[in-house]
């Protein structure tokens, strides 16, 4: 469920009708819903009722500082991979005692900044990291607290792309090697071994994987019990997908991946952490585009509007779907057609639909994509010189604008000409 709907006509944000915003921020921009950030939030609370869980919301999925706050104040840490999404957590009011560090590449910097921070774990990817924050505490004269991602070798039945669990893949110990490991880990002196880490990807909509998955985690901590080694939390990671197309994508519902949580690992006795993003806010965002031209072609009739890829990659790397949506409610008995939906920058990739059925729309219309909260700002370019777009956070009847539009100057005061040429 989202925050979106529309009232007498008109496309609303909560209570607030997304022409007005457009009519003050231009278009594109991002249009983000606290109601729905909020819902969902709740949502997955609900489905974990009885563990000890603590949510650290994945800020790679919208690392605005606002939505990060908002999801902060309902009781979210966060899940960061980079120095950036570190200082955006604690910017936005994360508690270092609710933070984790993942991520396969961590520098030296950004290790020693997690351990002066205080952060609550750090999630090991390779045996060359461990060995390398191993030092880097020893340095700092503290204890890591971490988690050993391990690698399940499990088939998240999702895009390649964003798959993350199978042997083939860049992240996390591999299964057959995670013992050794971990145990390594728990005699080194500058690490405290406190978790067991393991995210097998992204947009899962089965929830065999994730039991999978579960059970080989199971495996491991009773077998580290087995030679005293007692691990206090169980980091299960995210990957809970949302419906883009209500025709197809049926995800299961928080409440049973909850239940498939509790009936592999419930017994174990342990804290969990948990890491969803896109669950929370990939359907709390509107990305809301203005139509500049409708262009007849020989075979295809493209909408070709403000919006483009740099402002939302997804379809052009993902051949994601999204719903597209008249901002002004058309009129019952629309005729339907099929168009495809592109963007103005210089690419046949530039292309957010291709023969959807659409009520027919004109130049100057609004549209937006819908779903558009995870991945969308937060995977946004400058390419073709096009500024950053808005993002706005609706609440109930009021708007702001989290982050604005930069200006060309801004963009162009941030390059500089080397002497030779000045």
């Amino acid at each position: 469920m989202n925050h979106f709907h529309y009232h007498q006509g008109r496309l609303l944000a909560e209570e607030v009708a997304v022409e007005d915003i457009a009519a003050s921020v231009g278009t594109p921009f991002y249009c983000y819903s606290t109601a729905t950030l909020k819902r969902h939030f709740t949502v997955f609370q609900d489905a974990l009722a009885g563990l000890d869980a603590t949510i650290c919301f994945a800020v790679k999925a919208n690392s605005n500082l606002a939505v990060i706050r908002t999801l902060a104040e309902c009781g979210a840490g966060a899940d960061v991979v980079s120095e950036g999404e570190l200082r955006r957590a604690l910017a936005a009011g994360v508690p270092p005692s609710r933070i984790v560090f993942s991520g396969v590449g961590k520098s030296r910097r950004e290790l020693e900044l997690a351990l002066t921070t205080g952060i609550l774990q750090i999630n090991v990817e390779s045996e060359a990291e461990l060995a390398e924050l191993n030092d880097v505490a020893l340095a700092l004269g503290r204890t890591a607290a971490i988690g050993i991602r391990v690698n399940p070798d499990v088939d998240a039945q999702t895009h390649a792309k964003i798959t993350t669990g199978r042997k083939e893949n860049k992240f996390g110990i591999e299964w057959i090697h995670a013992p050794r490991v971990l145990r390594a880990a728990a005699a080194l002196p500058g690490i405290a071994l406190t978790a067991v880490a393991v995210h097998i990807g992204s947009q899962l909509t089965e929830l065999s994987p994730f039991r999978e998955a579960f059970l080989r985690v199971r495996d491991l901590v009773l077998m580290l019990r087995a030679d005293g080694i007692a691990l206090s939390r169980l980091d299960l990671g995210g990957g809970l997908g949302i419906p883009y197309d209500p025709r197809t994508d049926l995800p299961p519902d928080p409440a049973a991946y909850g239940a498939i949580v509790r009936e592999t690992l419930g017994d174990l006795g342990c804290a969990f952490l948990f890491e969803p993003g896109r669950l929370l806010v990939g359907n709390a965002g509107l990305l809301v585009s203005r139509v500049l031209y409708v262009k007849e072609g020989a075979t295809r009739t493209f909408v070709i509007c403000d919006a483009a890829m740099n402002d939302l990659v997804r379809p052009a790397m993902y051949d994601a779907h999204h719903e597209i949506i008249a901002v002004r409610q058309p009129a019952p008995g629309t005729e339907e057609r099929d168009f495809d939906v592109v963007g103005p920058v210089c690419e046949t990739g530039d292309t957010f639909a291709r023969g959807r059925r659409l009520p027919p729309p004109a130049a100057g219309d609004l549209i937006a994509f819908a779903s558009a909260g995870a991945y969308g700002a937060a995977m946004a370019s400058s390419y073709n010189s096009r500024p950053l777009v808005p993002e706005v956070l609706v609440q109930g009847r009021s708007f702001a604008t989290v982050r604005r539009r930069p200006t060309y100057d801004e963009m162009l005061a941030l390059e500089s000409f080397p002497e030779w040429l000045s």
